[in-house]
């Protein structure tokens, strides 16, 4: 038998459930980048919206917002191939095609697969490998549609815990899933996952709710206890206050790359797969911080 209290927090929560999915008002987000390039350490490069090998994109469109983040693949530069190339073409690809609204809000799977299938019949020859990861908020119903492709990814953060994430995708230790294009003749050599691969998922989102998407840069060198101890710095849904904790996460996950006494998340990880290795891990940091807010034209 339920007792008084514990009825009264069903029909509570029952209302406020009815309120959320009768709530007429549209969403967006509020969102702000940061970044390092990993050979550029006392400082950003930043060309358009990338940092060293990694790209990203912040886009809107009528119904949707859409976040996207890419991690070029560093091997490529051994045979004379820049890696930036193919993971800001990927992002820039798939900007366009988001505001050019040749997408559906509720397949973000679908805005990556045809950004990749743009790259792969460009007349430009282009090669390298990327990982990839797009977050869609649609806008009326409150939903957030996400895909990830490889270690790349994002973090829901409700209340000061982290309500949804994405999971990485491996095919062994520090070899991520990733879209490729190879030189002809090639294809069968170098590692290429179908953007079809993506992991998805869908789920509702509410007002204040934080998004935190990422390359694996910060992802290795920054636990979720660090992050949200620097989450708990954002008090309000102002664009600078959102990009000066953005700052303070990437030059956090910067510093600790090259502490070379720091177990970091990656080191911990190369352990557990029977390596002696410890500090942080130099790479590429990309951050996208995002607050869902309500809607103003």
């Amino acid at each position: 038998m339920l007792s008084v209290l514990s009825y009264g927090r069903l029909v509570a929560r029952a209302v406020l459930g009815g309120l959320s999915q009768t709530d007429g008002r549209d969403y967006s987000l509020i969102s702000a980048s940061y970044g390092f390039g990993k050979d550029f350490r006392k400082g950003i490069l930043k060309k358009g919206m990338c940092y060293g090998d990694d790209a990203c994109f912040i886009a809107r469109h009528r119904a949707a917002d859409v976040l996207g983040v890419a991690d070029g693949v560093g091997g490529w530069r051994d045979y004379g191939v820049d890696p930036s190339q193919f993971s800001a073409t990927l992002m820039r690809t798939c900007e366009r095609l988001v505001k050019e609204g040749r997408f559906t809000p509720s397949n973000p799977v679908g805005i990556l697969t045809s950004g990749y299938y743009e790259l792969l019949q460009n007349k430009v020859p282009l090669l390298g490998s990327s990982t990839a990861c797009i977050v869609v908020l649609d806008r009326r119903s409150h939903r957030l549609h996400t895909c990830n492709l490889g270690d790349s990814g994002f973090l829901v953060v409700r209340g000061g815990e982290v309500v949804h994430r994405s999971d990485e995708q491996q095919h062994y230790f520090n070899t991520p899933f990733q879209l490729s294009i190879a030189p002809p003749g090639a294809e069968g050599v170098v590692l290429s996952d179908s953007p079809e691969a993506a992991d998805s998922s869908s789920f509702d989102v509410q007002l204040g709710d934080i998004i935190l998407t990422a390359t694996d840069g910060l992802f290795d060198n920054m636990p979720d206890y660090m992050i949200l101890q620097e989450l708990k710095k954002l008090k309000t849904t102002n664009y600078d206050s959102i990009l000066q904790t953005a700052q303070s996460i990437a030059k956090q996950a910067h510093d600790l790359a090259y502490d070379p006494n720091y177990m970091s998340p990656f080191a911990q990880f190369a352990c557990d797969n029977g390596l002696n290795v410890r500090g942080g891990k130099p790479d590429d940091i990309t951050v996208l911080l995002s607050i869902v807010a309500e809607y103003t034209d």
